[in-house]
């Protein structure tokens, strides 16, 4: 995948301790320890990059690995070598087959929650007795 032509661009042997913030796009395609905040503008994390971040973007594109929760005001794609390990608050969500997350999904403000059910608990069976016979038999 290549950088968008407006993008600054993060190496594959960049790391970073810290944080950062701008108002331009962002490729990042290394390491980064820290936070992320590009509130205005598309951060897209390259497929050799490593994050241990929290994000606050408006647009995000996952190529990559994160550890951290992704706020995006915009829409986030999680490609099919993504893996995300947090949350995701988003408006928009997009997930190729094979992305991986763990965590919990909330799109949208009166968008719905994404969780896992839990199991059902076993239920008991209850043994009934059949009813009595309406006309008993009697002894004369």
């Amino acid at each position: 995948m290549k950088p968008a032509e407006d993008s600054t661009v993060i190496g594959k042997t960049v790391s970073i301790r810290g944080d950062i913030t701008g108002n331009e796009d962002l490729y990042l395609d290394g390491e980064i320890t820290g936070t992320v905040n590009l509130p205005g503008n598309r951060l897209t994390v390259g497929p050799n990059a490593h994050v241990l971040a929290d994000l606050e973007v408006r647009d995000i594109i996952v190529n990559g690995h994160i550890e951290g929760n992704i706020h995006a005001s915009g829409r986030v794609d999680l490609r099919q070598t993504a893996v995300v390990q947090g949350d995701i608050y988003t408006s928009r969500l997009s997930i190729e087959e094979k992305a991986s997350i763990q965590g919990r999904v909330d799109v949208g403000a009166t968008g719905p929650t994404i969780t896992i059910p839990k199991q059902a608990a076993p239920v008991s069976a209850q043994v009934h007795e059949p009813p009595a016979p309406l006309f008993a038999e009697q002894k004369r």
